[in-house]
């Protein structure tokens, strides 16, 4: 055979491979409104950029007439490419092929290019389209799924870790994405569950539709397994475009540095009314987040669940930087369960990937209930106090208004190595608000009163006048200076800036046991 007769067969093969499962699976797959497989990886990475490993793997299995059905490249296109000039690691699953289940060599293939990306400290991003475990090859097949899950607890906090679900994500696959760092869902065609519908009906009787058990916004909103919807696979994969310029390639990098058009010495005066007189009415915490981030620019993670606090990337002065803060617009801020477990997993994330962290901080303490104890609002709380305690990166916290009690601690506070601790001139820091203080110290007093709601009211007043200040915490150095709210942004520039090289460590140990 000559030379060009080779390369043709090579040629044909590599269109063999292309084609995945066929033109007809193909179109189906668009009828459905989703792209095929290296459709999406030609969205997603630079033009021209990706290159193909493993396009002529072919499954082993012999069983239950799959030697007669096999497909160049199995169910799953691996390789890498740039997203923005910078190197990425990345696996599409393709539901064409055996509607993407996982075989033996579809494993393989996603564990090589994992492998790569730790030896490159290349992000990886896993694009899951499946129909699940490849039943017939049995326990081959899970196998599989466990060598991955082992990849990605050993990649955790070394390369970034994301996973767009495009489709459906069932049974054991769901944890590949659960244990990666940032999972993207698409709104009508992306659906992740343990059990489907079915299976619910059958063991609990209980009917229910594949959007409600397992659609994109029940995962943004409801379980909070999900940190992004998406409109459309375009707009997905446009989200983790965006994503990937405020993080860096691994842990032994920083995060990528832009420079910003917007003075890091703008003043906003609008920021002096953001804040109300009356000390119990809501405000929008992202107004002020907006006014003092750069371009005005905020990109929100979990926007969707636990909206009582707020997480997300933006930049001050070019930094990149993760922004967490108590949202007094949703349960006047308080800190819940739900709350303290997507800040905690934020913060880590921020830390692991050498990320300053800006605190906003206006909260009146951890939510009470029944339902909240019974919950485990102790265990779960504790995880927020371990995370920002646990974090050596820059911390930068403004006190806006209310830090009380237990909740004035846990956020990014002093005690916590905080490391540049400001204070609105609004703020009011102490270890109860002062109707709840007064009801405790002068509860005696005031049922002696004559007129114990009148005395009451005045006993608050004095209260909140002598303890619901900055001034105290001032004193003590708890807080590091009270500004002004229009000088905001260029007092979190000058720490970041100042905190550049900032060194600080944990004792040596294996790790530490969070109350998870």
């Amino acid at each position: 055979m000559s030379v060009d007769s080779k390369i043709e067969k090579l040629n044909q093969m590599r269109e063999q491979a292309r084609m995945g499962g066929g033109q007809e699976r193909i179109d189906k797959q668009h009828a459905k409104g989703k792209m095929a497989a290296r459709e999406r990886l030609e969205k997603l990475l630079d033009p021209g950029t990706f290159r193909e490993i493993d396009a002529f793997v072919t499954h082993r299995a012999t069983t239950f007439g799959l030697d007669e059905k096999k497909h160049l490249g199995d169910s799953v296109v691996t390789g890498w490419g740039t997203i923005g000039g910078r190197q990425v690691c990345v696996f599409a699953q393709d539901f064409t092929v055996v509607g993407g289940s996982l075989s033996e060599v579809h494993a393989e293939k996603i564990c090589k290019v994992m492998d790569l990306a730790m030896k490159n400290g290349a992000p990886v991003i896993g694009l899951d389209d499946s129909g699940g475990a490849r039943i017939q090859e049995g326990v081959t097949s899970l196998a599989g799924y466990g060598y991955i899950f082992l990849r990605n607890v050993l990649a955790s906090g070394v390369v970034p870790q994301i996973s767009a679900i495009l489709g459906p994500c069932a049974g054991g696959a769901v944890y590949s994405p659960a244990i990666t760092d940032f999972t993207f869902m698409v709104r009508d065609t992306s659906h992740m569950f343990i059990t489907g519908p079915d299976v619910v009906k059958a063991v609990t009787h209980e009917e229910v539709s594949f959007e409600e058990l397992g659609g994109a916004m029940t995962h943004n909103a409801k379980s909070g397994v999900a940190h992004f919807a998406a409109q459309d696979e375009e707009h997905c994969l446009g989200l983790i475009r965006q994503l990937l310029t405020y993080i860096p390639q691994n842990n032994l990098e920083d995060p990528p540095f832009f420079p910003t058009a917007d003075p890091e010495d703008r003043l906003d005066e609008e920021l002096q009314a953001i804040v109300p007189d009356t000390p119990n009415k809501p405000y929008d915490m992202k107004d002020i987040i907006r006014r003092v981030v750069d371009d005005g620019h905020f990109f929100e993670v979990h926007e969707h669940w636990a909206q009582n606090i707020i997480v997300g990337f933006a930049r001050c002065g070019g930094f990149s930087v993760g922004v967490v803060a108590n949202q007094p617009m949703v349960m006047a801020g308080a800190l819940d369960i739900d709350a303290s477990n997507k800040a905690a997993r934020f913060v880590r994330f921020c830390d692991a990937f050498n990320i300053p962290l800006v605190t906003f901080t206006d909260v009146p303490g951890y939510m009470p209930g029944v339902n909240q104890e019974h919950g485990g609002i102790i265990r779960n709380g504790a995880k927020l106090i371990w995370a920002f305690a646990e974090a050596t990166v820059p911390k930068v916290t403004v006190i806006t208004r209310k830090a009380y009690g237990g909740a004035y601690i846990v956020m990014s506070s002093k005690h916590l190595r905080g490391d540049v601790n400001y204070a609105w001139p609004t703020a009011e820091i102490a270890v109860m608000g002062p109707e709840g203080a007064v009801n405790v110290v002068f509860r005696k007093e005031v049922a002696e009163a004559d007129d114990p709601e009148a005395r009451r009211q005045e006993l608050v007043g004095e209260y909140r006048e002598e303890f619901a200040n900055p001034y105290v915490a001032a004193a003590r150095g708890y807080i590091d200076d009270v500004i002004e709210p229009a000088e905001t942004r260029p007092r979190i520039i000058d720490a970041l800036k100042m905190l550049q090289n900032k060194r600080d460590t944990n004792p040596p140990k294996k790790h530490g046991n969070i109350p998870l």
